[in-house]
């Protein structure tokens, strides 16, 4: 996904008028994502600071641009991981330092409708890339 899935996702969230059905496609973004090998699913790729249980790594491809794998026990938070991987995926790590993610969630209205705990968990997938694009 590149940043213009990003705002595709965004016009998406607008189109519908209550939340729950803005969490039943929440839930449908998750199902889309490919399933993470559970190999990969270690205590080294456990994101810290979800309360569901986030694994994530990341490959640096051609040009250094990062690809991020990442999976989840949870639905919603599968969702959550759609639309990080909307704003980071296939980005250099300077590209990931300019994404304004704050924007983008309070736009989509996550910042309103998600527990506080699914919101730390949140920024903590975000703060996982910006570590892994550092490295």
């Amino acid at each position: 996904m590149n940043l213009s899935e990003l705002h595709e996702l965004q016009e998406n969230f607008a189109l519908f008028d209550d939340w729950e059905e803005r969490y039943g496609y929440l839930i449908d973004l998750g199902k889309s994502l490919p399933n993470m090998d559970d190999a990969l699913k270690t205590d080294e790729t456990l994101v810290k600071g979800c309360t569901s249980k986030v694994w994530m790594i990341c490959e640096t491809a051609e040009g250094g641009r990062l690809n991020f794998i990442a999976d989840s026990d949870a639905h919603i938070v599968r969702g959550l991981i759609a639309i990080v991987l909307a704003a980071y995926q296939g980005k250099t790590a300077s590209e990931i330092e300019a994404v304004d993610i704050e924007t983008a969630f309070k736009e989509i209205g996550l910042d309103q409708h998600l527990s506080p705990n699914r919101r730390n968990g949140f920024f903590a997938m975000v703060e996982r890339i910006r570590t892994l694009a550092k490295n």
